[in-house]
């Protein structure tokens, strides 16, 4: 049978790191095939094809990152019962979250599918890449569902403090995924939008796979016919913390949109530039996303076990692993760039690798501000402070539309490469102060409940 991991207890440090891990190898899962599949796009279709798979990266981002944002709070009060022990409300709070997620997803669903064109005439996507990006953009939002229940399913047996399982099925997914993108695109000759056939394809079946291999295999997630009724209270509680959540990462959506669409005006070669370094980007942004992953399950278990202390270790032991890490990219990121982005833009391309290498220079030097931002962010939404992160989302919005409204029009693609790091330091201003707000409230509810 699968095991529930407790952290409450024992040494923050290898707690984190151990349970980061198979996140983190996760994480780098998704951007690999997120890099495969901008690599097959851009090799086998041509520079337009990629642009308008990169063109519309922050509207997906938006959609999915409000999913995927409810998704990691519908885990927290699983987490958080997990923590105090308390089994029968957590395994109702897992069948609501089953419940809502149908009615959330489906409807996402429509209403996206319905609007694709007009969001992208929105953002001024490039005549030229308007039906690639269409196509592939109508197609992700499709299977919004197999998305939103496959990183539900994951969150719940994260929740448990297994952060193995969802990996194998991770893998999983990646591996499936990168054979139907070559299949449909090179097989099938189904372009841009087989991509995106491929991603609804995999998710949808490890999705599947999942469910049944979590309701056999953790004994402590069988629910009885009382457990599984559907609870209005409970529902009210995962959705002030799941929507605040996904609000969160849809707000900083918003900005990245206003960012992109000041970046599409610029034209094609700086719109395959972005799609270029955005996917390298992502790929050495995993380990501080997967340590915010981390501090969030942990801080949602030491919250219901009333211990704010493990949770202030918690932050000093995943900044100390972020820093590390940060040095290690640098060492990488600087000389290597311009290796990194010839994986998806023919040498001749001359302008376009210069302006992916600047993207990527400029934003490996604010990467320790990010590491901070992803630790204090997860950390406070784990604690179920989700409105708190929801603002810094507001912060980082501002800032990338500032960016983009005052910035890149009067210096072009240069503050395109400066818009995120800007987001970045509006964010920590904003969750440094709030962070302490949190700890120094945790601790007089601790104290009061000790007393």
């Amino acid at each position: 049978m699968a095991k529930s991991v407790e952290m409450t207890e024992g040494r923050t440090l290898p707690q984190i790191f151990y349970f980061a891990l198979p996140l983190l190898m996760g994480n780098l899962l998704q951007q690999t095939y997120s890099m495969v599949d901008a690599a097959i796009v851009g090799i086998f279709l041509g520079i337009n094809p990629l642009a308008a798979v990169g063109a519309s990266t922050s509207v997906v981002f938006l959609i999915l990152g409000f999913c995927n944002g409810c998704c990691g709070g519908f885990g927290i009060p699983v987490a958080q019962k997990f923590g105090a022990r308390d089994y029968v409300t957590m395994r109702r709070y897992v069948a609501v979250s089953l419940k809502l997620t149908a009615v959330m997803s489906l409807s996402l669903a429509v209403i996206t599918a319905l609007l694709c064109g007009w969001i992208l005439r929105l953002i001024r996507t490039p005549e030229n890449i308007f039906d690639d990006a269409y196509y592939y953009l109508l197609v992700t939002f499709i299977g919004i569902p197999c998305t939103f229940y496959y990183n539900l399913l994951s969150s719940v047996i994260r929740a448990l403090g297994d952060s193995k399982t969802p990996f194998w099925f991770l893998l999983f997914s990646t591996v499936l995924n990168i054979l139907l993108d070559l299949f449909c695109i090179l097989v099938l000759g189904w372009g841009v939008a087989g991509a995106a056939i491929a991603t609804l394809i995999a998710q949808g079946v490890s999705a599947i796979l999942c469910y049944f291999y979590m309701m056999r295999h953790f004994d402590i997630l069988r629910t009885t016919p009382a457990e599984r009724r559907f609870d209005g209270r409970l529902a009210r509680t995962m959705l002030s913390i799941g929507v605040p959540m996904g609000l969160q990462f849809s707000i900083t959506a918003i900005g990245s949109i206003m960012l992109q669409s000041a970046n599409n005006a610029l034209g094609t070669a700086c719109v395959a530039a972005y799609s270029a370094a955005i996917r390298i980007k992502m790929f050495f942004m995993c380990p501080f996303e997967s340590l915010g992953i981390a501090m969030a399950t942990f801080a949602g278990q030491n919250y219901g076990a009333g211990k704010p202390e493990r949770i202030w270790l918690g932050v000093k032991s995943s900044a100390l692993m972020m820093m590390i890490y940060w040095a290690f990219t640098f060492c990488v990121l600087m000389p290597g760039s311009r290796m990194f982005v010839r994986l998806f833009v023919d040498a001749s391309e001359v302008e376009i690798l210069a302006d992916a290498v600047l993207f990527l220079h400029a934003a490996v030097c604010f990467f320790p501000v990010l590491g901070l931002l992803c630790i204090l962010r997860y950390t406070i939404q784990g604690s179920g402070f989700t409105n708190l992160a929801m603002l810094s989302g507001v912060s980082e919005m501002i800032a990338r539309i500032l960016v983009s409204v005052i910035a890149v029009p009067a210096w072009g693609y240069i503050a395109v490469c400066f818009g995120d790091p800007t987001a970045w330091v509006f964010a920590d201003a904003f969750l440094i102060p709030a962070f302490i707000y949190v700890y120094r409230r945790m601790k007089r509810t601790a104290f009061t409940v000790v007393s």
